[in-house]
């Protein structure tokens, strides 16, 4: 921010006249006023810096309220489909409680007409149950055998219903709270959304430049950080190609009763059967490349980034959870240095975001709103950023 010049302490002359002493207080008060004004600031505008970060902020806390949003919507779907499914058979149970109960009423009918006591229609039908009725109405020995089947039959049906209606009833309530929860995380996304685009768009022609080339450099640097761990995992992979090497040769030349030479570690070379589905999940993402990151979306036109890896690894057959807190407990955790093409990268303490990783230290992700699904290095928010670093099962 541009310094403030000092104002010159007024002089107690006025055009070279002395001025009494009521007068130079006076001049020397607003003297006071004017260097305090002249010394305040003139706005508060953050620096381009600090936009910068409270942006990325915004993303990363819009990224977390989407898996939360996410997850939402998976349970709001599966407990959509278990109220259906309830009320279906709540529905044919009601059908046939009705069919029975007219078979009961028909057996009380053929009572009276046999010289019982005349059915009382309301009697029946606000009895606990039909045995109720019938003990009252002196009816139930009178009954025969497949009649009192069909009120045994009826009293079964007719507890059976009354649970399922509960069951319905409980799972109307937690679909409700669920989707008072979705709602709640969709308008966290949106509000964080907007107040990203909300600073973005108070930026200068000048200012959005600047930035452009803070955004360069910060990828320069995190392509330099892959080329570096490329150099490390190719190294480390050599070194152990030779060790095997070395530990077969000796093996050979001591006989069969030598030790088995030790491969490379799991970690660092994972089995042919993960190498294939990796390959065909890599595959899938790569043809991804371009389309835009949409929170919420799964594809096929757009994804955010726990779908794009979902999908992906859909793709090779192996099934991942929506979330990204849920995928990283979908496998084995591996070290940095260990990790293998089709890894999945999370990055934060939140574990709000996840990326594919290609090798030589790149990844294929969907970054965040307004960016589209593309390569690029795992340092893209530098290396504390880097969470984990796991291995579908």
């Amino acid at each position: 921010m541009a310094s403030h010049r000092k104002s010159r302490p007024p002089s107690t002359r006025v055009a070279g006249i002395r001025t009494p002493a009521l007068a130079t207080a006076a001049l020397t008060s607003v003297a006071l006023l004017s260097q305090s004004a002249q010394a305040a600031p003139v706005d508060d505008k953050p620096s381009l810096e600090e936009v910068e970060q409270k942006v990325d902020d915004l993303y990363r806390q819009a990224e977390s309220a989407t898996d939360n949003y996410n997850a939402a919507k998976e349970k709001t779907g599966k407990q959509r489909k278990r109220v259906d499914t309830l009320l279906e058979d709540v529905a044919q149970r009601t059908q046939k409680l009705n069919e029975a109960r007219e078979e009961l009423g028909s057996f009380a009918a053929a009572q009276y007409r046999t010289g019982a006591s005349a059915p009382d229609t309301a009697t029946f039908l606000l009895a606990d149950s039909p045995q109720d009725y019938f003990d009252q109405t002196q009816l139930m020995g009178r009954l025969t055998s497949r009649e009192k089947g069909a009120v045994d039959d009826y009293v079964t049906e007719q507890s059976a219903t009354m649970k399922k209606r509960r069951e319905a009833t409980e799972s109307l309530q937690e679909l409700t709270q669920s989707q008072g929860d979705l709602k709640t995380a969709k308008s966290t996304v949106q509000k964080k959304l907007a107040d990203a685009r909300t600073l973005l768009s108070q930026l200068t022609a000048e200012e959005k430049a600047r930035l452009a080339a803070i955004e360069e450099r910060k990828q320069q640097e995190a392509e330099r950080k892959a080329a570096e761990l490329a150099q490390q995992q190719a190294a480390a992979e050599q070194k152990a190609r030779e060790a095997a090497a070395q530990q077969q040769d000796s093996g050979s030349s001591t006989g069969s009763s030598s030790a088995s030479p030790s491969a490379p570690s799991s970690e660092a070379a994972p089995d042919a059967t993960y190498a294939t589905k990796a390959e065909k999940a890599l595959a899938f993402a790569r043809a991804q490349i371009g389309k835009p990151y949409v929170w919420g979306a799964t594809g096929p036109g757009s994804y955010d980034c726990s779908g794009l890896t979902q999908a992906a690894w859909k793709a090779a057959g192996v099934t991942l959870p929506r979330t990204t807190y849920d995928q990283v407990n979908a496998g084995t955790t591996v070290s940095l240095s260990a990790a293998q093409p089709g890894d999945l990268v999370f990055f934060y303490d939140d574990i709000s975001h996840v990326g594919m990783y290609i090798g030589n230290g790149m990844m294929i992700h969907a970054p965040k709103p307004g960016a589209y699904v593309r390569e690029e290095s795992i340092y893209y928010d530098g290396e504390s950023a880097i969470h984990s670093v796991v291995r579908p099962a």
